[in-house]
């Protein structure tokens, strides 16, 4: 089979496309041929080396697939072949198949296409759990939304938008923040342009309820400062580079509350749990509650091109890659 393999980690220019053996599914397992992959920022940051998780290299890179059942190994039951099936693998992602244990499927809802639901699960995954999970968006609650031009930040206007939330996008050009707008954001801040702190304030009336961090950098103090009485601020990356340092007293003021979220983590904790949010989400996308867009679609082989633009956040929405 084809696959993209990260040799080592290091520049992303480095990653190749190679001939694989096809996998074959063990006690337990079956092997997906996978129809397309959801790319992340994760996944770029991997490749570098730049993030908690290191696994050993070569590695195949790519954590969200969907695709069709191949092959069922022994001890599986309830699971044939033909069917059509989310997957969230952490790793293998970019490949014509991945083998995964047989627990880790999830039925793929007629109507629902393998490009947009390879581009679904990490994203919104993400922030259905941080917007039901680790706090509770109450309807008519002012929430914004720090990078709401990416992949995350675009499922995070949809999900609290159906959460009742009323949504202040802030992304740095005018094309992400018509692509939030798009997605329901009621207002939106240039914050590359405009005072964030300020104009969060204004827009909300005094201060937003939640904020939505995927960013980190020079925008996190402003918009924790933008925060009203018992607003909660969630952390959820730092796409921008640096890890922010932060006045506490301004935690302290106002009886605020900084909440960390990390979706992937609490899905090993947790499976059971993570099964009933991905059934959540797949629920409120069939009664059309959220509504992600179709993702770009590319081929295989532009994986490292797909990661870069998403790690130098050129690139708005999300991608996937199809074998």
């Amino acid at each position: 089979m084809r696959a993209v393999v990260c040799p080592e980690f290091g520049p992303l220019d480095a990653l190749v496309a190679a001939d694989l053996p096809d996998p074959a599914a063990g006690e337990g397992q079956v092997v997906v041929d996978v129809r397309a992959a959801g790319v992340n920022f994760v996944d770029g940051l991997i490749c570098q080396g730049r993030y908690q998780l290191k696994p050993e290299t070569p590695f195949v890179p790519g954590s969200e697939v969907a695709g069709v059942v191949s092959a069922v190994g022994p001890g599986v039951a309830g699971v044939t072949t033909g069917d059509r099936v989310l997957v969230f693998c952490g790793l293998g992602g970019f490949a014509e198949q991945v083998v995964v244990p047989a627990l880790s499927l999830v039925p793929l809802p007629e109507g629902l296409g393998f490009e947009p639901a390879a581009a679904l699960v990490q994203s919104y995954c993400t922030m259905l759990f941080t917007l039901t999970r680790r706090t509770h968006v109450a309807p008519g609650e002012w929430v914004l939304v720090l990078g709401a031009g990416g992949g995350i930040g675009l499922a995070a206007v949809d999900v609290a938008t159906a959460l009742g939330g009323r949504v202040i996008a802030a992304a740095s050009t005018a094309a992400k923040l018509a692509a939030a707008r798009a997605r329901g954001a009621e207002a939106t801040i240039a914050y590359e342009a405009e005072d964030l702190k300020t104009r969060a304030r204004e827009l909300s009336g005094g201060g937003v309820d939640v904020v939505v961090d995927p960013v980190g950098g020079r925008h996190s103090e402003p918009a924790l400062r933008a925060t009203r009485h018992l607003g909660r601020f969630c952390v959820l990356g730092f796409a921008a580079g640096p890890i922010p340092t932060v006045p506490l007293n301004q935690v302290l003021l106002n009886n605020r509350t900084v909440v960390g979220v990390d979706w992937g983590g609490w899905t090993f904790q947790d499976p059971a749990g993570n099964r009933t949010l991905i059934a959540e989400l797949l629920d409120m996308v069939a009664d059309h509650r959220l509504h992600p867009t179709a993702p770009a679609v590319h081929p295989l082989g532009d994986a490292a091109a797909v990661m870069a633009g998403l790690l130098d956040r050129t690139v708005a929405g999300k991608s996937v890659l199809v074998p």
